[in-house]
Formats: C-alpha cells, structure tokens, sequence
C-alpha cells in the first residue's frame, strides 16, 4: 500500500482524555477514532492488526479442530430466561423489543445461542464431542467505559463452545483450549500468565483468565515466582502478614476488600513471598458443566440409551485487547513497537527525496519485489520532509524500514533499520529483498 493512498490520520499532540498508553498511541497513530463513549471505529490500520490477531485465532483454533460459525447479535429474550441470567444480569444487557413487542437483547456473550443450537442438532453420543467457535461483535452496557479499546461497549470477541458427553472429555477440551492460548498470546508476542479466576456470571466451577501485565490493567494477579501459583487477587489464597495481637477482647470490625490477597503475604503452596501485579485480562476458559444444557435442554443418547445433559465448556479472547496490550508492553517515546505478527505491514519503506528520479525507481523496484515475495508492503511516497516521515514511521511502529538516502543509493546501498532496537545496517540493493523477512530478525 502507498501512504498518499491510505487514510492514516497522524496526530501530533496527545490527546487529553486518553489515560492508557495504548488509547494515546493508537489516537495519535491513526488506528482509531472514537464516536461516542466506549465506541470506536477502527481505521486501516487499525483494522489491518486486527486482521493479523483474528488470522492467528483462526490457525490455532482450527488446529484444536474447532469449526468456525456465525450466531446473531440480537437474542430472543425466551433463552437468556430460561437459564436465568435475563434476571441475574443487570443493567450491562442492552435490551429492547420488537415491532411485534416480544422483548430482544443484544448479545454480550453466546452461551445460551450456543446451547440453543446444541440442544437442536445434537442427539447421540456418536456426535460428540463437538467444538464450534465464532468472532463475532458483543455489546455491553459499560457503566464506565475507559482505557481505550481496553473498556468499550461494543467490541469482538473470539469465543469458542465445547460439547462433551463427560467430564473427562470436559478436561480434555479445556486443556486443548489451554494449550492454544498459549500458542495464540506466544505468536502475538506477549508476556503474559494463566490465572486461577472466579467463573462469575459465567457460572460454572473451574475457570481460568489469561492476563498481560500492563500498567493500564483494571485486574491485580497474585503471583509467586517460587512454585509459579498465579491466581486473581479476588480468589487467590494467602497467608497474611503477621499482625500483632492486642489484648483487647473480641468484637465485630468491618474489613472490607481484606480474604483479598495482598502485596507481601505468603504464598500458600510454598510460602513465598507474592507479589501483586496490574494486568490486561485478554482471554479466559471456564468450566461450564450443565449450567445452560439442562435449562435449554440441550442432552443427548449415551452408549446404554440413557439421556444425559451434554458438558460444556466456553472460552474467550478479545483481539481488541489482545492489540492495546500489545502496545502497551512494546512501545517507546517515539511511539508503537509492533511485535511482527501482529503489525499492519512487515515492512515499510521510506524514500527520502521523491523529488529524485533514481530514488523513486530503487523505491518502487523494492516495493515490487517485496511484494512478489508475499510481504506485506507500506511505501512513504508522500513528497513530505525526511523528518516527517522518520516521525510518522516510528510513531506508527512498523517492525523493518528500508531508508533510501541519496547519498547511499549513489553507493548501491540501502540501509535497513529495525524498530525495536533502533540498530541499522547497510545492506546491497540486490540483497535487500530476501534480507527482509517476516520472521527473521535484521541481525540475522
């Protein structure tokens, strides 16, 4: 793609109501604008990172054997009642009617469709287990939408169901789920760590949340470096500090937010000490057992005839917040460090003078063979000064720049410089286009 072709709204000054590094950056970069509170459009850009995260959903899903569906957004009341939660969720739930008057909402998850589904087309043991999945947009009344991307009312999710005649089978394709996780946030360069959770409104008993460390998180993990416990503050289990008792009888004290671990108790598998840290949750896996099988009467034939309620399992990530952690963890003062699976381009090239003729070939000759080679390609052909657009890339934050001065064309050289590590080397032009690649780093 040629930068003069593509909407990339740069902005210079920060903006004042973006708290999280992630929302300021990706304001100021051009990869979205918001509408209203928590709704955001994505641009170009912006829509070209969520690409990359969705395609690698996609791979790691289909390689648990998941199949890929599509569920509405807009629900009928009749299922959310019948398992309870139209009553138990509160005012997060858009809800309306129809024309006809029959009461509706907007999908802020799809477990009851789901199971709906299940219940319908599911009749035998023979026909299990069963793993269906969608990326579809969810909408949730936030009372106080922030962070960006981080907290929106509207947003997409990767969310994946499976159905199994037993419990063990549950372990199995929970634990499949696990495992692809940590494939999914590895290729998406991200620090990250698998927590112990409470299910909440999801019901079930078991569940896991996967959390980036950020500054920006909402969540507090308690963690042990010794044995690895990790678990969210609200359940993790921990031996407080020593206190010392005062002889002053028994009585009844209020101690709110206190069976919350806290920064320097002791960890209760090994007794080291925890620490607490700020997190993104960015994904998580629960359990579900027969919470929404036995009211949506979604069962099936076992070997013996028998009827049982099928197990479930449901598990999320947000790509959204998959990319706002992203940048949280990877950026400088200059602006976005893409890890290179996710970035909107591999590579980005910067021709220093437009004005002359042996740089605009050499560009448009790399910008071709790159092309040929199946990387994906952004030109700076804009007739702008070389400092505007040294800023814009860097703010931007496409891994690889192919800088093409005068002064090194004139020696057959092109010099390459790496984002992250700022380091560049001069290189041949006849070498360039196999010398950068997607998943080779520059030194290499």
């Amino acid at each position: 793609m040629r930068f003069s072709k593509m909407f990339i709204p740069t902005l210079r000054e920060v903006p004042a109501d973006a708290d999280a590094v992630s929302h300021r950056l990706m304001l100021r970069a051009g990869y979205v604008r918001q509408l209203a509170s928590g709704l955001y459009i994505f641009l170009p850009l912006g829509w070209r990172a969520l690409n990359r995260i969705n395609a690698i959903l996609k791979k790691e899903m289909e390689s648990i054997g998941a199949q890929e569906i599509s569920m509405p957004i807009l629900h009928p009341a009749e299922i959310w009642q019948q398992t309870g939660r139209w009553d138990s969720i509160g005012d997060e739930m858009f809800r309306l009617k129809d024309r006809t008057g029959r009461a509706m909402c907007l999908g802020m998850t799809h477990e009851e469709t789901m199971t709906w589904l299940a219940s319908r087309e599911i009749r035998s043991y023979r026909d299990l287990p069963q793993i269906w999945y969608q990326i579809q947009t969810k909408l949730r009344d936030e009372a106080r939408p922030k962070s960006g991307v981080l907290r929106t009312r509207e947003f997409l999710m990767k969310d994946s169901y499976s159905f199994d005649a037993d419990e063990e089978s549950l372990e199995k394709s929970y634990q499949l789920h696990a495992k692809a996780y940590h494939k999914i946030f590895q290729r998406c360069g991200l620090k990250f760590y698998q927590v112990e959770s409470d299910p909440g409104m999801m019901g079930g008993v078991v569940a896991h949340e996967f959390m980036a460390p950020s500054p920006a998180g909402e969540d507090e993990v308690a963690l042990c470096d010794k044995c690895g416990y990790a678990a969210n503050v609200e359940l993790a289990k921990s031996v407080p500090s020593k206190i010392k008792s005062e002889d002053r009888g028994f009585e009844e004290v209020h101690t709110p937010d206190k069976r919350t671990a806290q920064e320097g108790d002791t960890c209760h598998k090994c007794g080291a000490k925890l620490r607490i840290e700020k997190c993104i949750e960015i994904g998580n896996i629960f359990k579900l057992g027969t919470k929404y099988s036995v009211p949506l009467k979604a069962f099936f034939l076992d070997e013996n005839g028998s009827e049982k309620p099928i197990i479930m399992g449901s598990y999320g990530i947000g790509p959204a917040r998959i990319a706002a952690a992203a940048i949280e963890q990877n950026n400088d003062k200059d602006g976005i460090i893409w890890p290179k699976s996710l970035a909107p381009f591999d590579v980005e090239i910067l021709p220093l003078n437009m004005n002359d003729a042996k740089t605009v070939e050499t560009a448009e000759k790399l910008y071709k063979g790159l092309k040929e080679k199946g990387i994906e390609v952004l030109m700076d052909d804009r007739n702008e000064r070389a400092g505007i657009k040294f800023k814009d890339a860097d703010l931007i934050g496409i891994p690889a720049h192919i800088i093409l001065g005068e002064k090194n064309l004139k020696e057959g050289l092109v010099e390459i410089k790496d984002r992250r590590t700022k380091e560049a080397v001069k290189v041949k032009m006849e070498e360039v286009v196999e010398r950068v690649s997607v998943t080779a780093p520059l030194s290499s």
